[in-house]
Order: C-alpha cells, then sequence, then structure tokens
C-alpha cells in the first residue's frame, strides 16, 4: 500500500461547505488523510486542505463576500451561461502551489473529457485550471481547455472518484453530498435542471461507496440547493455534526 488514509470528496455545488465541516470532525479525532481524490466541489476543498488550509480556513474563504463562485457575470451566447470569476480569484488569492504535485497532501482531480467521453484523474499539472475544469458544470459554466481538449465536471462520469485511490490505501473514507429524496415541487426550469443533474451524477455513487470502510453522507443536504451558498454555515455545521456524531460511534 502506498498510503494509510484516503478520503474520497464528491462533487455537490456549494454544498461543498459541508466537505469542510467533516474535514474538521475528522481532524479532532485524530484523521488526516494521507492522500484525496475530489471531483467538482470536493476538488475545491480537496485543493485548499492539500495545500495546507485548515477546515474552519476553508470555510472562510468560501465565505468571503457573496460567494467563492461569482455567478453574476452572465454571457450569452457561448459554451455556458456563467463565469465562475469568483472562483478563479479566490483560488488565485489563497493557493500557495501552482502545481498539484507541489502539495503537501497527494491529491487526484477528476474532470470529463469532453471530447473523448472519459473521466480523467490529474495528479499534476496546473492545480488552478484542473480545479476549475473539475467545478465546470455543463451549460453553466465554460468548459475548461487542458493541452488542445476541453474539460468540464468531473461529475458526470464519476461524482465519487474512488477508483484512482481503491488499491492503494488501507483505510477508504468516503464523503457524499447528494443523497437523493422524492421531490413534487418543482416551480422552474432552473429547478428540473438542477433536479436531473443531481439523479444523472447519484446514479453511479452506490457501488463505488461499498469501498469504503466509512462513509459520510449527511442526509439533510438534500434539503440545500445546488447553488445556495447563503446557507453556508448551515452546511458546514451539518458537515461537522454529521462526522462528529458518527466518529463517537465508532469508538
Amino acid at each position: 500500500m502506498d498510503y494509510g488514509t484516503g478520503i474520497i470528496l464528491s462533487g455537490g455545488g456549494a454544498r461543498g461547505f459541508a466537505h469542510a465541516g467533516i474535514l474538521k470532525a475528522l481532524e479532532e479525532a485524530g484523521i488526516r488523510p494521507d492522500v484525496i481524490s475530489a471531483v467538482s466541489a470536493g476538488a475545491i476543498v480537496g485543493a485548499l486542505y492539500a495545500d495546507g488550509h485548515s477546515p474552519d480556513e476553508i470555510f472562510g474563504i468560501f465565505s468571503e463576500g457573496k460567494s467563492i463562485f461569482d455567478y453574476v457575470r452572465v454571457r450569452l451566447p457561448g459554451t455556458g451561461l456563467l463565469r465562475m470569476t469568483g472562483l478563479k480569484e479566490n483560488l488565485t488569492r489563497h493557493l500557495g502551489v501552482k502545481k498539484i504535485e507541489e502539495l503537501e497532501i497527494p491529491l487526484y482531480i477528476a474532470a470529463t473529457n469532453i471530447n473523448r467521453g472519459e473521466i480523467t484523474y490529474f495528479r499534476s499539472g496546473n492545480i488552478l485550471e484542473r480545479v476549475m475544469a473539475s467545478a465546470a458544470i455543463p451549460v453553466l459554466f465554460d468548459p475548461v481547455t487542458i493541452e488542445g481538449e476541453l474539460y468540464a465536471d468531473g461529475g458526470i462520469l464519476d461524482n465519487f472518484p474512488v477508483t484512482p485511490i481503491t488499491e492503494r490505501c488501507e483505510r477508504l473514507i468516503g464523503v457524499s453530498l447528494n443523497p437523493i429524496h422524492p421531490e413534487d415541487d418543482f416551480d422552474s426550469l432552473f429547478g428540473i435542471a438542477e433536479r436531473t443533474f443531481r439523479l444523472s451524477v447519484s446514479s453511479n455513487i452506490s457501488p463505488k461507496i461499498e469501498l469504503c470502510d466509512m462513509v459520510f453522507e449527511p442526509e439533510e443536504l438534500g434539503d440545500f440547493g445546488l447553488l445556495d451558498s447563503s446557507r453556508g454555515e448551515e452546511m458546514f455545521d451539518l458537515g461537522y455534526r454529521t462526522a462528529s456524531e458518527k466518529l463517537k460511534k465508532k469508538k
């Protein structure tokens, strides 16, 4: 085995606040990852954590201004409706390294190669563009060009990227932020689009979750929208509380 503890951080949009809360609970229990495999919102949190930022610092970064994302710059026509300007500026300001391989904790970033129709797990290269690619939700955000090919949200094909580290860790801890509950109140086109995307990215998670020794999936996160960053503190606290309670039961 190359690593002791590996952590998988799923996508989930603004619900990424919960990742930081769960990482805080794990730290308090004396658990720190030796490697991280992450996608989309998980890749954002994973990059900051692997760079040495504490969970509380990550929450602070997410909470800067209106949001870590800047959703106000609408662009039509184009390949995405919105620009991820806020995310890019925040990551540029807070990441201390330029390449994935320079991080304190080894990190795999999952992104979907649009040209080839396959998932890519980046372990090296420019960290900013790879995180941006991993978090580029289709239609909402522009895909990112890396070495001449287009990449978008890794959750399209793998929203729980355990594959790169399955055989390389003594213990696997998974964090999934996409519980699916029955819903019957859709009052907008975006509501339908969000629901469809969440169903799609959750469809292939169950077999992968079973590979983990421990999994955190806060059920209440199903009540939070994909872009609902205004409730960040609630999601952080929910992640922290869920993980703390489960870890206490494991003792």
